[in-house]
């Protein structure tokens, strides 16, 4: 009897794969695991965002424990019913300005109390509030809620009667154009180290990321400062890590006039007080007055 012919229709053979159908296979797994990947990235840095703009950390002391005798503990009320904690003092003279000072996105008020000291010994003003979410505010930071209590806040300090000069540092300088922007009887805006935008400085970090559909709090000063009346003075440090010295220069492009852009050669992001700020404030506030 004949063998069987292979081939015929009683079994049919397996063809092995070819080289391109694993490299497809390959390939198709890869790119499943690199889209789970990015969107558990994606996922994370969308629900925790909050966390990297705002960093609340440490106890608020009192303005004595920092020698700080003449400032006031004020707790306000905001039109929502959270409660903010603000420092106040009144200027020495009548005539002198009051600084409305938002800082920034780390520690707390009381962090800034060295600052708060040379206002003080210049015979102005301070109002400082302390942000939603930080030590000795109720809530939760967002930008749209302490750019809110922001414009409360100046109201407050304004309805005193008292010249205003708007100080941001950092993350307050977003909040500082903002109130600006919309109170045209400041006296001065001084931006302390800032940004064109936070969703601008999202970019820069993650430009693998849409970061322009996953913000929550954009905060483009970029947008705002064009509005601003007051006279506008930026101060950046060419050393600055955390924020460069390029979004100051671009952002004062976008102020109107009066503006001032000062670099400081060699100063980073916090100590531009150290090397001569606020003596560059009394001076601008000195020659912008009639």
């Amino acid at each position: 009897m004949a063998e069987a012919e292979t081939g015929t229709t009683g079994e049919l053979q397996a063809k092995p794969d070819s080289g391109w159908t694993r490299l497809r296979r390959g390939l198709t797994k890869f790119l499943i695991a690199a889209a789970i990947a990015y969107s558990m990235a994606a996922g994370y840095m969308y629900l925790n965002q909050r966390s990297f703009v705002f960093v609340p950390s440490g106890d608020l002391v009192t303005p004595e424990d920092k020698g700080l005798q003449n400032v006031s503990v004020e707790t306000v009320e905001m039109a929502d019913g959270t409660k903010t904690t603000v420092w106040t003092a009144e200027p020495a003279e009548e005539g002198l300005p009051t600084v409305i000072y938002f800082h920034g996105n780390s520690s707390n008020l009381s962090g800034r109390w060295q600052r708060f000291k040379m206002i003080l010994d210049s015979g102005y003003g301070l109002y400082a509030p302390t942000y939603r979410g930080y030590a000795g505010s109720e809530g939760s930071p967002s930008e749209t809620a302490i750019i809110s209590d922001a414009l409360e806040h100046f109201d407050r300090a304004a309805a005193t009667g008292t010249p205003i000069i708007i100080h941001g540092e950092s993350l307050g300088t977003g909040v500082a154009t903002a109130v600006a922007a919309e109170r045209p009887d400041a006296g001065l805006l001084v931006l302390e180290a800032p940004y064109t935008a936070l969703v601008d400085m999202a970019f820069e970090s993650y430009p693998w990321l849409p970061v322009g559909l996953l913000m929550k709090d954009p905060m483009k000063t970029r947008e705002r400062i064009g509005k601003v009346k007051a006279p506008v003075l930026i101060i950046h440090g060419t050393e600055d890590a955390i924020i460069p010295v390029e979004h100051g220069e671009r952002l004062i492009e976008f102020a109107s006039d009066p503006r001032e852009l000062l670099i400081v050669e060699g100063a980073g992001h916090g100590d531009l007080w150290k090397r001569g700020l606020w003596d560059t404030v009394r001076e601008k506030w000195s020659s912008s007055q009639p």
